[in-house]
């Protein structure tokens, strides 16, 4: 489909919405502008600290645990900002008209092991793993209960 008639289609979505779900359009749209430039600065630095620092400056080191936390930690931020950014979209898209809690439960998931992947254990305590993996097994609880209720799939299956 070329974009001329994407417009084309998107006017005539626009056309019959109420005045709020307008606004909530142009909103979801802002927003999912704002995080498209994020996501383009974070791969841009993500690029140049793995390029400059790590591989040129000579100080990528295979068995270094921090220059791999340092990158995992980098790509997991872009990749938690592109499932925010498609969460967005499809509220946009009107295929739903809230934001799934899947989505959300999603997204705090890989937040949550992004931070695991991030974390130094020797600075951190006990508690604090504790807490993690607690918050981690509660959202994949939830996550797996969502997915059972969910009627979409279960006409899939």
């Amino acid at each position: 489909m070329s974009i001329k008639q994407e417009l084309k289609d998107a006017r005539e979505r626009l056309g019959l919405l109420s005045l709020y779900q307008r606004f909530e359009y142009v909103v979801v749209m802002f927003l999912t502008a704002l995080i498209a430039v994020i996501i383009v600065a974070a791969l841009w630095t993500l690029t140049l600290k793995i390029l400059f620092g790590l591989v040129l400056a000579g100080g990528f080191d295979p068995s270094d645990y921090s220059a791999f936390q340092a990158a995992f930690g980098m790509i997991l931020t872009v990749i938690i900002a592109l499932e925010f950014k498609k969460t967005l979209l499809v509220v946009a898209e009107r295929r739903d008209t809230v934001v799934q809690i899947r989505s959300v439960v999603m997204i705090a998931l890989l937040a949550i092991c992004r931070k695991v992947i991030i974390l130094d254990l020797t600075e951190t305590d006990a508690l604090h793993i504790l807490s993690l993996a607690a918050a981690i097994v509660a959202l994949g609880v939830i996550y797996w209960l969502i997915g059972r209720r969910d009627p979409a799939e279960e006409e899939i299956a």
